[in-house]
């Protein structure tokens, strides 16, 4: 039965908490909490119920913080550029500006409905002029400090959208928008210089709490290396090549090059008779990506050049090949190939028939059982998996390596380092590509100039807004070269004819600075008062999806770091703690999707069994970092749990001190809160109320500030029933006492040589004496310590008494 109206009463208070600006940011603040979601991307699909996951977590830890006394800032915005609305608009004919603030409305309406509770007055939109005015102007500082640049390059180009796309938009070789088939085209690109901060990005991910899978994925992605580079002369020509290897204790081995198909002498080196075979293949290169080329279970291609290297330690000549497995943009674009110890250059030895030459011997063999001392886990002699291939990747004794034999691999390494190259660090991470060849981005503020060249557009006259005068269906040129009025510009230093670059930005580049931008959101002056920005950042919580571990977070540290060497800010590191929200599935399992029509809407579930139930449900289905199918029947449990408060009613004559539960729950529920377990809070406020029927009326109230932050709407309402005139949400948070939230009883474990031999239900802080005396008298105790003598008790109060004998 239902016990009250949640049309009427969500309506009420959201209306009442917004009427009195409840949740508008104090300042300064002190103390502060600045908790922030990933902003969304306004769809024209609206929210489904995974969305709002993330935020219900968030907004519940916002209104604990400021039970607690915290200053307070929960923004809400909007990132608003992109391809969907562009694409969208193309289709339906009309202008991305009017789709996105179509969608905006819809996406904040529903959001309200929930009863988040941002402070709605510091919302940003990323497609307004106000702020990318602000996102172009961090543009020109970071040209001003050569962070900023622009070249001609191999870029990621989808056919479909016509524009290019950084390595971390192309999954599996594909589009991640479109899922088109990515090609590769030459053209001159804007780049951020991310890779200056690459060490600084790899060694402050050690100061954050973060997710460990989120740092090892950025690690990855960073790709850190140590090692040599090498050079290796060209037979019958004057010029070497270089190859940068984690492994010149392998030099001996290396029986053959490899270039990348782009590597700038391939053309001079390949043979004349080769020359049509090497061109063939370098064609066909061109139609792969780069994560396409280096996927390690795809087979190995390439071609032989006709050309031959030295190798600098056995001064013998070998061939020199192209694959597109070796990239040019990664290392020196050459390889040297010792396939007896490398498994990529095994496979394409076997392929083509190129010589193998073992120069590292594994470890010994253990012949002897008895010889041999046992692993953890009780098996004598385990070998490595691959000791007895015909590769051999791991450490060893040098072989077949003249004045180096016998020496082992990892300690020889930097001798052999110095004697044939120099010790160099390489990284896999690779400069941010920003330019987009598409209509709806902030346009990149620069002029260029037939007589002065490349300009930047002058502070004043920012922001350099879109025009409206543009047919923006993709060509493959960007659509802003085909309009008049962006165009008619005058060079900012000759005053003569110029004209505009015609690419945007990433919008990648708007997500990674507008976390300042929410400090101080109206301000028409500068990005951000500084004084603001110290007060509220670093970001104390951020949520999101863990899908955004590499690109969003990544580049968020990256401007981070570089607004902190300009001078602008006090911090390195734009988010301390990071907590990522898993997908809710449909209830067929399934990742939710219009064409699986398994797509859960919040509006239909908020509308039939109220937002307080959608919230503590979304809390209730399991951790929130992990994927969880959505299951109509449980939000009926918890709407059942929300009438069972409806109806409760106090003893006002009850002594608060009858019911000493209290204390644990309180105890409970803020440390859950603390360590985002919201669904065994929610278990616990089930179990509680099931287990006290009476309760006095001071503990009922606490038991209401402590459900508030996760059912804002029915708690008010029963707050205000209680006679209370201001809001339970600004009640200040119940403190426990921990005399009365210990245990009556601990079950304590009984070993013998650390094997468990009972169990005892003892009075919570009995003594040793006593839990010995109990522990000898059990039967399977006796039963193990017959004939032997206790030569050490380790006894952990409440926990555990271990006997050691002899």
């Amino acid at each position: 039965m239902e016990i009250f109206d949640h049309k009427t009463i969500d309506k009420k208070w959201q209306e009442a908490w917004e009427k009195a600006q409840l949740y508008k940011t104090p300042e300064p603040p002190k103390p502060k909490q600045y908790i922030l979601d990933m902003f969304p991307y306004p769809s024209g699909a609206g929210l489904h119920v995974g969305h709002p996951e993330g935020y219900t977590a968030t907004d519940i830890l916002s209104r604990y913080k400021r039970m607690q006394g915290f200053d307070v800032l929960h923004p809400m915005g909007w990132d608003a550029f992109g391809l969907p609305a562009e694409n969208y608009a193309i289709k339906e004919g009309v202008h991305p500006a009017e789709i996105t603030k179509k969608n905006i409305e819809r996406f904040r309406e529903q959001i309200k409905a929930i009863g988040l509770s941002y402070d709605w007055s510091r919302e940003i939109n990323t497609s307004d002029p106000s702020y990318y005015k602000w996102t172009q102007w961090l543009f020109l500082q970071l040209y001003k400090k050569g962070l900023a640049y622009k070249k001609e390059a191999y870029v990621n180009w989808c056919p479909k959208d016509q524009t290019v796309l950084a390595n971390e938009q192309v999954i599996d070789g594909k589009c991640d928008r479109c899922g088109t088939q990515v090609v590769q085209k030459l053209l001159s690109q804007w780049f951020f210089k991310i890779t200056d901060y690459a060490d600084r990005l790899l060694n402050d991910l050690e100061t954050l709490d973060w997710p460990e899978p989120i740092k090892l994925m950025q690690k990855n992605w960073i790709g850190k290396s140590e090692g040599a580079q090498i050079k290796f002369k060209i037979s019958n020509f004057k010029f070497e090549i270089e190859v940068f290897t984690t492994r010149p204790d392998t030099l001996y081995g290396a029986t053959y090059m490899v270039l990348a198909p782009e590597h700038l002498l391939v053309d001079q080196i390949t043979t004349q008779e080769q020359k049509k075979v090497v061109e063939k293949y370098i064609e066909a290169t061109k139609k792969k990506t780069e994560l396409q080329r280096t996927a390690l279970e795809k087979d190995k291609t390439g071609v032989f050049t006709g050309a031959y290297a030295v190798n600098p330690a056995t001064k013998e000549k070998i061939p020199v090949w192209i694959a597109d497995y070796v990239l040019a943009t990664y290392g020196t674009g050459a390889i040297m190939a010792v396939p007896a110890h490398d498994e990529r250059d095994f496979e394409f030895a076997k392929k083509y028939d190129l010589p193998m030459k073992q120069v590292i011997k594994p470890p010994k063999i253990i012949n002897a059982i008895t010889d041999a001392s046992p692993s953890p886990d009780g098996i004598f002699g385990v070998l490595p998996a691959d000791l007895e291939s015909d590769c051999w990747t791991g450490d060893g004794t040098l072989i077949n390596s003249d004045g180096y034999d016998g020496m082992e691999s990892e300690k020889i390494r930097k001798k052999m380092a110095e004697a044939f190259g120099v010790i160099k660090v390489q990284y896999k991470l690779r400069d941010w590509l920003i330019s987009r060849q598409r209509y709806w981005g902030a346009p990149i503020p620069i002029i260029y100039c037939d007589k002065c060249g490349m300009q930047p557009v002058p502070e004043k006259d920012l922001p350099v807004e879109l025009p409206d005068d543009v047919d923006f269906r993709p060509t493959g040129e960007s659509p802003l070269a085909r309009s008049k009025k962006f165009n008619q510009v005058k060079c900012p230093k000759c005053d003569g004819p110029a004209t505009r670059d015609h690419d945007t930005m990433d919008t990648f580049v708007d997500s990674s600075w507008y976390f300042f931008r929410f400090t101080d959101p109206h301000n028409d002056k500068e990005p951000v008062d500084r004084k603001k920005v110290h007060a509220w950042m670093p970001v104390d919580v951020y949520v999101g999806g863990a899908e955004h571990a590499v690109l969003h977070l990544l580049y968020a540290r990256f401007f981070t770091k570089a607004c902190h060497d300009l001078g602008f800010i006090d911090f390195e590191e734009p988010f301390l703690k990071l907590r990522n929200q898993g997908l809710i599935l449909g209830p067929d399992g399934e990742k939710m999707s219009k064409s699986r029509g398994n797509v859960i809407n919040p509006d239909d579930v908020i509308a039939q069994f109220g937002a307080d139930a959608f919230r503590m449900y979304e809390m209730f289905m399991g951790p929130l970092e992990e994927a969880k199918p959505w299951q109509t029947n449980g939000i009926v449990g918890v709407r059942r749990f929300l009438d069972k408060v409806g109806r409760f009613a106090p003893h006002s004559g009850l002594d608060p001190r009858s019911s000493p539960k209290i204390h644990k729950l309180i105890k409970k529920i803020t440390a859950d809160i603390e360590n985002f377990k919201f669904n065994t809070a929610v278990a616990a406020f089930m179990e509680f109320l099931n287990e006290n029927k009476q309760m006095s009326k001071e503990n009922w109230e606490s038991f209401l500030i402590l459900l508030a932050p996760f059912a804002p709407h029915i708690t008010e309402e029963l707050w205000h029933q209680l006679g209370h005139e201001d809001s339970i949400h600004l009640q200040k948070w119940p403190k426990f006492d921990e005399n009365l939230t210990k245990e009556d009883t601990a079950t304590i474990v009984v070993q013998v040589l650390g094997r468990v031999r009972a169990s005892l239900e003892l009075p919570a802080g009995t003594l040793q004496a006593e839990v010995k005396a109990k522990a000898l008298a059990d039967a399977n105790v006796k039963k193990h310590l017959h004939g032997k003598e206790i030569v050490k008790e380790i006894f952990v109060q409440d926990k555990l008494i271990n006997f050691v004998v002899k």
